[in-house]
């Protein structure tokens, strides 16, 4: 009987292990800001509108090709510190995945007040709800700890009863650099 009485706080727990991505040890015995170091501010944050150009590739190393392709096209239109985000490109065949060990990435350049590119597709986001997350050293353990914002993502909204947006904005996006900020699109 004991044990029922108990059991919903246990599962109020254990959502905040998946909302922290810590382990019940970490929850209830050490020191909270110990339990998942390499991320951080957690949030719901409002994105302002931005136009971009974008790149897809879908290659064996996809990401490094769109990057640099959008880093060019930033430094050939006058921005010197442009800011780059990214995403998984989905609509690959399951050939290209499992024959030939390709898979696709979209970098895109933001583009800044003032700079007017020429001759290349630019696409606008309209101002949009975000949640997003920071990752310190996301190329320590990449194949981890990306994955593992994602999920604190989906598992804080689920438990803030946000919905995910799949339409009408980027539903979900990576900045680039030593830190990442990775954002999930939400109602």
């Amino acid at each position: 009987m004991l044990f029922d009485a108990s059991k919903p706080e246990m599962d109020k727990a254990i959502e905040l292990c998946k909302v922290f991505n810590c382990s019940l040890d970490n929850l209830f015995v050490d020191e909270m800001d110990r339990c998942s170091d390499e991320y951080s501010d957690l949030r719901l944050e409002e994105v302002e509108a931005f136009r971009y150009v974008e790149h897809t590739v879908v290659s064996t190393d996809p990401e490094a090709d769109a990057i640099e392709r959008v880093y060019k096209y930033a430094k050939d239109n006058g921005d010197e510190d442009p800011k780059v985000i990214g995403w998984d490109f989905p609509n690959i065949s399951q050939e290209q995945v499992n024959v030939f060990n390709m898979h696709g990435y979209t970098a895109a350049w933001i583009i800044p007040e003032g700079i007017n590119p020429q001759g290349l597709n630019i696409k606008e986001q309209p101002k949009h709800k975000y949640v997003a997350i920071h990752i310190d050293r996301p190329f320590d353990n990449p194949f981890v700890t990306i994955p593992g914002a994602y999920k604190t993502l989906l598992d804080y909204m689920r438990t803030n009863g946000l919905d995910r947006v799949e339409s009408g904005v980027i539903p979900c996006f990576e900045t680039d650099g030593e830190g990442m900020d990775v954002y999930m699109a939400c109602k």
